[in-house]
């Protein structure tokens, strides 16, 4: 009896699987820039002049937990929006050997006015992203991942 129950949880389990995760495989690939995009940054390393890096959190250099590319509008936005949320301009898009790579500069808030001059390359395979920004006497580079919003 306990093998038919676990057996059906088994199929049950398999099929919600299916579920969920057929449409996400049948997207990729997808991410080219015909889609906006919610990420996150998950591991950032900060350096400054003389080489000294560490890892650190996203948070404790400032990064919101979330961003949104909009590539219509060409903008990168801190997600939730608020009066001092932190957005830059997409200068360039480019796709490159399976990469879609993004370039800015700023980072400016009403209450933060330094800039930072930055790239960010997405797979276009798994929406995973390497950025690295620049400003002065520091420079971080930010692993993270995004995926499609409707």
């Amino acid at each position: 009896m306990y093998k038919k129950i676990i057996s059906r949880m088994n199929v049950y389990g398999f099929a919600v699987f299916m579920c969920l995760v057929l449409p996400y495989s049948v997207t990729a690939g997808s991410f080219d820039g015909s889609a906006n995009l919610l990420c996150a940054p998950q591991t950032v390393i900060e350096c400054g002049p003389g080489g000294e890096c560490a890892q650190a959190t996203p948070a404790s250099v400032n990064l919101p937990n979330f961003f949104q590319i909009d590539f219509a509008k060409k903008m990168i936005s801190a997600i939730p929006v608020t009066e001092n949320s932190r957005k830059s301009r997409i200068k360039n898009i480019e796709q490159l050997a399976g990469k879609l790579v993004l370039q800015g500069a700023g980072n400016e808030t009403k209450k933060n006015k330094e800039g930072l001059g930055w790239s960010m390359a997405i797979s276009e395979d798994t929406g995973s992203i390497v950025m690295s920004a620049a400003g002065d006497q520091e420079a971080f580079v930010i692993f993270g991942a995004c995926t499609q919003l409707p």
